[in-house]
């Protein structure tokens, strides 16, 4: 587990998500092509997760493509695809040998086929492991899942296998992609921006949030640590006393 040095001395969270912002405004502001944040940020994913496993978080899941980025321009998105798949040809056997699950959320098997393979196969040779577990999320969007679920509980009711009297917050938490995960204990936005931006809606209920000004590429393993001091400092009432 984390140190309490790592926390505060408090108990530190078992999962963490990161919406990992500022990749573009890194190239900007060095004269470079997005291209070279995102490569920048590729590395950045190996910091963190590295990192993450050093400081004791059991789950660490990251947003690395929304539903919503499909509008970005059209050499953009193939390139994020192509660092993906970089990304998982060059890591996997370091999560394998570290003992690390793979879980990916979202709608990734409407992705190109080659790249679902490719991740169908990281999540098997990792089913097996331990944990930790880190947790990417791609072509995911918070209200499709909610959505979703919704609408698996409706299909329930319908078929008389469940009674509607029966849907409470943990029977509906059941529905979600999450459902096996344990509950997110804190997220974090890099880059300075102060939004959710349509990720883990539901799962963000009682989560601390953190908004922090450091652009993804510059994260690293003392920017983790720092964000985690500054939650083992907060007071987690859950709208109690």
């Amino acid at each position: 587990m984390a140190t309490k040095a790592a926390t505060g001395g408090a108990t530190p969270p078992r999962h963490v998500a990161i919406i990992m912002d500022g990749n573009g405004r890194w190239a900007k502001a060095r004269f470079l092509p997005r291209i070279a944040g995102h490569k920048q940020g590729v590395e950045a994913v190996r910091r963190v997760s590295r990192a993450a496993r050093a400081l004791g978080i059991e789950v660490l899941t990251l947003y690395a493509f929304s539903s919503e980025n499909w509008r970005r321009p059209e050499e953009e998105v193939r390139d994020l695809m192509g660092l993906l798949r970089h990304f998982l040809a060059s890591e996997l056997d370091e999560l394998v040998s570290e003992g690390v699950r793979l879980r990916v959320i979202g709608d990734w098997r409407r992705l190109a086929p080659d790249l679902v393979a490719m991740i169908e196969g990281a999540i098997a040779r990792t089913a097996a492991n331990p944990g930790p577990t880190l947790v990417i999320a791609l072509n995911y969007g918070a209200q499709a899942e909610i959505v979703a679920a919704a609408r698996t509980l409706a299909e329930q009711v319908r078929d008389g296998s469940l009674d509607p009297a029966a849907i409470d917050e943990a029977r509906f938490t059941e529905a979600l992609e999450t459902h096996d995960l344990p509950p997110l204990d804190l997220m974090i936005r890099t880059s300075g921006e102060q939004r959710l931006s349509n990720f883990l809606l539901w799962q963000a209920a009682y989560a601390e949030l953190m908004f922090i000004d450091t652009l993804w590429p510059d994260f690293d393993e003392k920017t983790l640590a720092g964000a985690l001091e500054q939650f083992g400092r907060r007071e987690r009432r859950f709208g109690g006393l």
